[in-house]
């Protein structure tokens, strides 16, 4: 059984920043990071859930327009550990975020082809 957790949020002014973290426990093993597609996730209220970015097996990386330039996603394989960088926030980037994983290389950002999930952690941005 894996699990993730997320942890890292809080609530923060806009322009401010954020480092999320995602740690993967459980039944890993050594290389779970360097297995898995991770991405991250946000879901604001009365919102679907949205793909932030993601990170694949050969460090490519991948980001929703809405956060290029602000955003970075960035992992240690040997720590099973998963970041997401927030810079320059702003008060749309509120939600909760989700860290989520999938064997194998990262072919898109639909929840439906991650297998593991963390519970969340909240993001607040005020102006």
């Amino acid at each position: 059984q894996v699990q993730l957790v997320e942890s890292g949020g809080g609530s923060v002014q806009a322009g401010g920043s954020l480092r999320l973290s995602c740690a993967a426990s459980g039944s890993t093993g050594s290389s779970y990071a360097i297995r898995h597609c991770m991405a991250w996730f946000r879901q604001a209220p009365e919102k679907e859930r949205e793909g932030v970015a993601f990170i694949s097996t050969d460090v490519t990386t991948f980001y929703t327009d809405s956060v290029k330039g602000r955003f970075t996603i960035f992992k240690d394989n040997g720590k099973n550990i998963v970041y997401l960088q927030m810079d320059s926030l702003k008060p749309e980037d509120t939600a909760m975020y989700y860290c989520a994983a999938r064997v194998g290389y990262c072919i898109n950002l639909l929840p439906v082809n991650f297998a593991d999930w963390g519970q969340g952690t909240q993001v607040t941005v005020f102006s």
